[in-house]
């Protein structure tokens, strides 16, 4: 399990000093690990050159949630990793940008079936960041370990 609740890790982290001098916040996270809400509104002091969200903002958005998500999800049985990302930008993230993420049984009921004889298993999690008019601004992807801890 996680060292925080989901209701302590949304604290935390529009707390945190990254996401507060990015200007991520926070906006939800589900008790059962399977929704995070975060969003942006690039400021003054966190445009780029151009107005507009920088890449490495938006990336961070996501950043740690899918692997908490699962952290929630499986319990503490696992051993969890965010190992990868990787990120496609579709269009400047101009006003309020949003990423919902979301994760599903069946995917966690294949991560189990995939690690169920000790073996790891690396699995993407992907999310679209929108805009105000609910368009693309990128998509995140996010590749995640898992393995089973090893029993005494």
């Amino acid at each position: 399990m996680p060292k925080f609740s989901p209701t302590t890790m949304r604290r935390f982290m529009s707390w945190w000093p990254p996401y507060l001098g990015a200007g991520i916040r926070v906006e939800r996270i589900e008790e059962d690990g399977s929704r995070v809400v975060t969003s942006h509104t690039p400021r003054l002091l966190t445009k780029n050159i151009v107005n507009t969200a920088f890449g490495g903002t938006i990336q961070s958005m996501t950043d740690p949630f899918f692997m908490y998500m699962s952290m929630v999800r499986l319990g503490g049985a696992y051993n969890v990793w965010d190992v990868e990302a990787d990120v496609t930008f579709r269009k400047p993230g101009r006003g309020k940008i949003v990423a919902d993420m979301r994760t599903d049984d069946a995917t966690f009921d294949l991560i189990r079936e995939k690690t169920a004889d000790g073996s790891k298993y690396l699995h993407w999690f992907e999310v679209d960041v929108v805009d105000g008019d609910g368009d693309v601004v990128a998509t995140v992807r996010r590749r995640v370990y898992f393995r089973r801890k090893k029993r005494d």
